[in-house]
């Protein structure tokens, strides 16, 4: 082989990996991740790590990682679930403590009778390494002393080729010395080739075998970039390169030709390899992301916000919805794959421990709660038997509202004391309904009359266009609504929105203005409404004097504002229509206390 090829940087020579080099390489533990992914309980995993363990020497590190990963996968699922059922159970996430697992005991004693027997091999292994170097060593040195003996060439040709194949049985030495050896014994393995003075039938047919032998190696090499397996590629490769090293020269002409050839392949593969593990680590930076996003999610947690158990209810879903769309996601980069998981199940312990707080103090709370609710029962049972039938109904309707602004109490009182509440609030609502029997009598006229006044107006919207007398109609029509007494309570509200629904109808298509509208509608409100007017009355002039002094106040600060700048013309703008609207709701209350006063003399 010529200076060229004998010369060449160490970086055009892949580098020689040994079955503990590749193991031990970032490459190998993604080509674990990505493609061994076992599906084994974890009794399996344990009875094949027995069998493993039987033949330690020659275990698989690829296939120990994975039965590895894939017990405390198992492991932690289980833990994950005892976990859960005692939170759920009401216990304290900071109070969960995993009970002792006997299979991860078993398990542990076999990695360890694995690991000390394999490490017993590489020590052996590596001791096997030295020697061999110190005979390659020796080799070189012998190759060394015929290559610059040409006198005696010729006759060491026997010994040469005997040192040959000393040196292809020689196989393990340390790594970091392959490139060195293979750079120095090819340099005086050609040296002697060029010094030799052997006759052309012998260095022909040797030069010959190793063209054909180094032709087959490319045509290996070249196949593989067709590999479908880019990581079965990349070890093959490495045991090609191997054997081209271990291969004589060919002729000198050939020599550049062959290397190139080689190495190109060699190149293919390479790249295909890189690009490989370029990609898989993209997809774990992405990976990263989604799960930084989701850490980010649960950390954003508004707790203060969290006062009901549905509350507390809806996030929890979220957080388990959360956790499920983790285990879809695949491998953070290696560096940062424990520190994101820590980041994401602190944040989830956080919220669980934060609803143990909070189902604990609502404990506390539900005595205090059932309490009030008994006094509650108590006064609803002493009114059950009155026959003031307006006050106590009114009493009943403000205990049912207060019951409401209760807090919950002991899920096993809870249908209890409801129960006695809302017995007593019944009881006394039925007889009430008995003793007003006839008063539903009237109400059920007054329904009909009200029932007729819709037809009515819905007669009057149906027309395209209404006649001249048509608002007439309706203001008569609206008079006399008002006039009509009650109807059935559960009528109430349905006649209410039909009325109204059609007279607003009628108001848009007759231009009536909005005030109006509201006026009447405060007509039909008076008109229905049970209580004291001259409240109302005393409310309304409350408003008006409001409105009086906020008018007053806008006026008194335009005078200070200046429209000169765009920024000052658009506030005087503004304040002056808050001015005109307050204005007209001022006439409108004055207009509703008129409505009340002659209500007031009516009766």
């Amino acid at each position: 082989m010529d200076s060229n090829e004998t010369n060449r940087p160490l970086t055009e020579v892949p580098v020689e990996q040994t079955a503990e080099n590749l193991v031990s390489s970032p490459a190998t533990a993604e080509e674990n991740n990505a493609t061994y992914v076992p599906k084994q309980t974890k009794e399996e995993v344990i009875e094949r790590l027995k069998e493993i363990n039987e033949d330690a020497c020659n275990a698989d590190k690829l296939e120990l990682d994975s039965l590895k990963q894939n017990f405390y996968k198992l492991h932690k699922a289980e833990q994950e679930a005892a976990r859960k059922a005692f939170i759920d159970g009401g216990g304290a996430p900071e109070a969960f403590v995993p009970q002792t697992d006997d299979a991860e005991s078993r398990f542990k004693d076999i990695m360890s009778s694995i690991k000390e027997k394999r490490s017993a091999v590489q020590a052996e292994q590596e001791k096997e390494k030295e020697d061999n170097l110190v005979k390659k060593l020796a080799i070189i040195d012998r190759l060394k002393e015929l290559a610059e003996s040409p006198e005696d060439a010729n006759k060491a040709y026997n010994e040469f080729k005997k040192l040959q194949q000393e040196w292809n049985e020689i196989r393990l030495v340390p790594a970091a010395k392959v490139n060195e050896l293979w750079k120095n014994y090819q340099h005086y393995a050609e040296k002697f080739y060029d010094i030799i003075k052997l006759n052309n039938e012998f260095r022909e047919y040797d030069f010959k075998k190793n063209l054909e032998i180094k032709t087959h190696l490319c045509e290996a090499a070249e196949k593989l970039a067709d590999e479908e397996d880019i990581i079965s590629a990349f070890h093959q490769l490495q045991k090609l390169h191997q054997e081209f090293r271990n291969t004589g020269p060919v002729a000198k002409e050939l020599r550049e030709e062959i290397w190139t050839r080689f190495k190109t392949a060699s190149t293919a593969v390479n790249r295909r390899h890189q690009q490989h593990f370029e990609a898989l680590k993209e997809k774990e930076q992405r990976n990263l992301d989604e799960k930084t996003v989701i850490c980010e999610i649960v950390e954003a947690m508004e707790y203060d916000t969290f006062t009901t158990f549905q509350d507390w209810e809806n996030k929890t879903q979220e957080i388990i919805a959360l956790q499920a769309k983790w285990k879809t996601i695949g491998y953070a980069p290696q560096k940062m794959n424990v520190k994101i998981f820590e980041r994401f199940r602190a944040a989830c312990d956080e919220f669980f421990k934060r609803k143990a707080e909070f189902f604990k103090s609502i404990k506390e709370s539900m005595s205090g709660n059932l309490e009030k609710k008994k006094e509650l029962c108590e006064k609803a049972e002493a009114l059950k038997d009155s026959t003031d039938w307006k006050a106590t109904a009114d009493v009943l309707s403000k205990l049912q509202k207060e019951w409401k602004t209760i807090g919950p109490v002991p899920k096993k009182y809870s249908d209890a004391v409801w129960k006695r509440f809302i017995a007593a609030c019944d009881y006394f609502f039925e007889q009430k309904n008995k003793a007003t029997s006839s008063q539903r009598s009237v109400e059920q006229e007054n329904m009909a009359l009200k029932k007729a006044i819709i037809e009515k107006l819905n007669a009057i919207e149906a027309q395209e266009t209404p006649d001249e007398d048509a608002g007439n109609t309706i203001r008569e029509l609206m008079k006399e609504w008002n006039n009509i007494g009650h109807v059935p309570f559960k009528e109430k509200d349905k006649l209410y929105k039909q009325y109204h629904g059609v007279v607003d109808k009628l108001f848009d298509k007759l231009n009536l203005s909005a005030s109006q509208k509201k006026l009447s509608n405060f007509r039909s409100n008076i008109s229905n409404k049970e209580g004291n007017l001259y409240r109302e009355r005393e409310k309304l002039v409350r408003a008006y004097e409001s409105m009086k002094n906020e008018i007053q106040t806008y006026e008194n600060n335009l005078g200070f504002l200046t429209s000169s700048s765009k920024k000052g013309s658009s506030l005087v703008t503004e304040m002056n229509r808050k001015v005109e609207k307050l204005k007209a709701d001022l006439e409108l209350i004055l207009k509703k206390i008129e409505v009340i006063d002659q209500s007031m003399k009516e009766e």
